[in-house]
């Protein structure tokens, strides 16, 4: 039994990825704990910090080691962190000659820290490929329906004709600034950690600030300028991006949601047996995907805010808000793979039902384009006298059920300035698209380019 959806059997399917739970696993964390340990004694064999055949046999030692971890867990518990046990373990597997120089100068958050940037490195660039298959998905989608006119909606209510390809490239841009944004992150992110007990790195005397180069270049990490144990923006701001790209998924999802509605129906979740059924209603096909999305991105936000609480580390380390990182973070990742991957799944297979949204554009018998027929009035009676003619044959379309054109065309005001054959062309839903599909053009372009 498990009290963490990510870590849960039973919703594995769906709360989850395995491929990113693979990342910030106790193996993982621990693995990459190994690395910066084995990278830490390179760096210090290349400055003649330590002898080159320790530095050489803590290195083997790190990568080939079997670790131990019950008994890991056991000094984990006993000492607070992991790393001191880790360190006895390397300490043995490394032999007589090299244990003495395992862990040389550096402290605990060190190795915790250039380990965790490890793992965030590779999570970045699990979540970066998935989200280039939703950004190819949606490309796809603006391509194809570029022309497909449908109604465009604000307030839950018909507002102007658009196409369903300008809402895939409204949706494009949105992944595409995440991405961009968890990309432009890197460099302020991907930052090694090693300054010893209380970041002045006073155990490594004047090859200090060499050491903190070559650890970093040796794990193809940023070497910062000052120690970050105690200002952790780094991290928040990792949590804050995965929370910016999972509103950019769960904007999707929550339109695709409402798209799928019966009453609406423009769209649908790619079929499989079963998916979204109902124990007791046979006709059911729930948008599963879309729900896991939205609710993920609810618990990477929570998990984000958890991160930016951490900020307040106290003095040299902090007392408390440390120990929130580690269960915020990795829970930040898991969720916001896991709806990366679900978007991938929903975009690559949507169903999308053109004639669906043209009978939806209908459904107003014109009312839709008021603001067209407004427009062209106003260039002979003045705009604001246009739109309380038009104002006028709305309501009187409404209350008598019948079309705005045949509205409009009852009124002399406005037949002097519009005929009939005129209206209905300006009442077309397709002759009033704008920039529509020049949106299209330009976010379809871009995503070719790149």
């Amino acid at each position: 039994m498990t009290a963490s959806i990510t870590d849960s059997q039973l919703f594995a399917p769906l709360f989850h990825s395995e491929a990113m739970q693979a990342v910030f696993n106790d193996e993982a964390r621990v693995t990459a704990m190994l690395q910066a340990e084995a990278a830490l004694a390179r760096a210090q064999a290349r400055l003649d910090i330590i002898p080159a055949q320790a530095g050489q046999q803590i290195d083997d030692a790190a990568r080939e080691m079997r670790v131990d971890m019950p008994r890991l867990a056991r000094d984990a518990g006993i000492v607070g962190y992991p790393v001191l046990g880790l360190v006895r373990q390397l300490s043995e597997a490394a032999g007589p000659s090299a244990s003495g120089y395992v862990h040389w100068g550096a402290t605990t958050q060190d190795i915790m820290d250039t380990g965790t940037v490890l793992q965030i490195r590779e999570g970045l660039a699990l979540i970066d490929r998935d989200l280039e298959r939703v950004e190819q998905a949606l490309a796809a989608l603006a391509r194809e329906h570029r022309e497909t006119v449908m109604a465009g909606r604000t307030h839950l209510q018909h507002a102007l004709p658009v196409t369903f390809g300008y809402k895939a490239a409204i949706w494009l841009d949105g992944v595409r600034r995440a991405r961009t944004r968890l990309s432009e992150m890197q460099p302020r992110v991907l930052n090694a950690q090693l300054w010893g007990a209380a970041g002045t790195l006073a155990s490594i005397e004047h090859n200090a600030e060499a050491l903190t180069s070559a650890f970093a270049e040796e794990l193809g990490l940023n070497a910062p300028q000052v120690p970050w144990h105690a200002t952790r923006d780094g991290f928040a701001e990792a949590g804050c991006h995965l929370a910016l790209m999972t509103g950019a998924l769960g904007k999707i999802a929550f339109d695709i949601m409402i798209m799928c509605m019966d009453e609406i129906a423009e769209l649908s979740e790619p079929f499989v047996k079963d998916r979204g059924a109902s124990s007791t209603m046979p006709q059911k096909r729930n948008p599963i995907s879309c729900e896991v999305i939205r609710g993920c991105n609810m618990g990477v936000k929570k998990a984000a805010a958890l991160l930016m609480d951490a900020q307040e580390a106290d003095f040299e380390r902090a007392t408390g808000p440390w120990h929130a990182e580690w269960i915020g973070l990795p829970q930040a990742f898991v969720l916001a793979h896991c709806a990366v991957s679900q978007a991938v799944f929903v975009l690559e297979g949507l169903e999308v039902f053109p004639q669906q949204m043209e009978k939806n554009l209908g459904l107003s018998q014109g009312l839709i384009v008021a603001e067209s027929a407004m427009m062209a009035l106003a260039k002979g009676m003045g705009r604001q006298e246009a739109h309380d003619v038009v104002y006028a044959a709305c309501r009187d379309a409404q209350r008598d059920g019948i079309s705005l054109h045949a509205a409009l065309c009852a009124n002399p005001a406005v037949t002097r300035h519009l005929s009939p054959e005129q209206l209905a062309t300006v009442l077309s839903p397709a002759s009033y698209l704008g920039m529509a599909t020049t949106i299209v053009d330009r976010m379809t372009t871009s995503a070719r380019a790149d």
